[in-house]
């Protein structure tokens, strides 16, 4: 058994042949299996859904309330024409797992987008050994080395009482999905916090499958923006720049992204501070990642295919690059925040 008769990547997505179903894919398909809830990964179109049960209320949300979609539980098996299909965390954003695929003893794991280090929300990252391993290498250069997660968060809360000190409102920049929440749960009792509507829907969604989130309020941009003064608010990247923000009264903007730690200035100019939070794995998370999971064969999606790639050869690992169309979450936030503001 390989490859060649077990998973074939196709114009469509990466299709489980077999199973006859597709890991999310990127065109209309009957049956789609997904990672986690961003938009380059879970998209409109599909007959049948399945998911992590995290992640269900989140696809209802962003796709649509009456798609057809089963969820199941990290761990749980599914059988799907022969092959046993189960979620495995990912510790990407709540919800996002790894996809194991075993077929007649042979084992292939889809990565989805995924994250080693345990920022304290997601359910943390599961290693899963396997035959071969279809890793994301978003953040796939020696130069992304990320810090703990509580050294993030003690930055963030002392840029927060600076501000405070200096009477200037503290405005955080995250994607709705996965970055906000980890903003949240960082500066937890650093003071009152307040989120765009977006990410209010999000976290409702999240809370409706009972997971825990810091108390929060929804800002009221046509009546309430000058009560945020000296709190804690966090907007999603489409709003940078635009006239909403500009509502806040004495405000410092920080950006919240793995990008900030190579060319933050050069690509957020209006923002006062970055912090290089990332819901990837960084440089180093990749690589044990993937010695550890024992794969014979490695397949690079997204971000530093070409790099990782050719450094895993070189370290003996037989791995090849794979063209794919995921990876554009900041298109997809900018897409989704339109729709909601229209």
């Amino acid at each position: 058994m390989s490859r060649k008769t077990f998973i074939r990547f196709t114009d469509k997505g990466i299709y489980c042949v077999p199973g006859k179903f597709y890991l999310d894919p990127w065109k209309p398909v009957d049956m789609a299996v997904i990672s986690h809830g961003h938009g380059d990964h879970a998209r409109w179109g599909m007959k049948k859904y399945l998911c992590q049960h995290f992640s269900k209320p989140i696809l209802k949300h962003r796709i649509g309330p009456d798609i057809e979609i089963q969820s199941l539980g990290y761990g749980e098996e599914i059988n799907i024409n022969g092959v046993t299909v189960s979620f495995h965390p990912a510790g990407h954003i709540v919800g996002s797992a790894q996809i194991k695929m075993v077929y007649k003893g042979y084992v292939i794991v889809f990565s989805g987008d995924y994250k080693t280090d345990d920022d304290g929300l997601s359910t943390p990252f599961e290693l899963v050994r396997c035959n071969e391993f279809i890793t994301e290498s978003t953040f796939g250069l020696p130069i992304y080395n990320w810090l703990p997660p509580a050294d993030y968060a003690d930055l963030m809360q002392t840029w927060v009482d600076q501000n405070r000190q200096n009477g200037k409102t503290s405005v955080f920049i995250g994607y709705s999905l996965g970055k906000a929440q980890r903003i949240m749960k960082s500066v937890e009792g650093s003071g009152k916090i307040y989120v765009h509507q977006s990410i209010a829907r999000l976290n409702e969604a999240m809370e409706s499958v009972d997971i825990k989130l810091p108390d929060y309020e929804t800002i009221d941009f046509v009546n309430g923006a000058k009560a945020v003064k000296g709190e804690i608010v966090i907007l999603p990247p489409a709003l940078l720049d635009s006239n909403v923000i500009k509502k806040i009264p004495d405000r410092a903007t920080a950006i919240c992204s793995g990008w900030m730690q190579v060319r933050g200035s050069r690509r957020w100019r209006s923002a006062d501070a970055g912090f290089s939070i990332s819901d990837h794995a960084d440089w180093t998370g990749l690589l044990k990642t993937v010695k550890a999971t024992e794969a014979e064969k490695v397949y690079v999606t997204h971000g530093q295919t070409a790099v990782f790639s050719k450094y895993l050869r070189e370290l003996g690992i037989d791995a090849v690059e794979l063209q794919t169309i995921f990876g554009d979450e900041e298109m997809e936030e900018k897409e989704i925040i339109t729709k909601e503001e229209s």
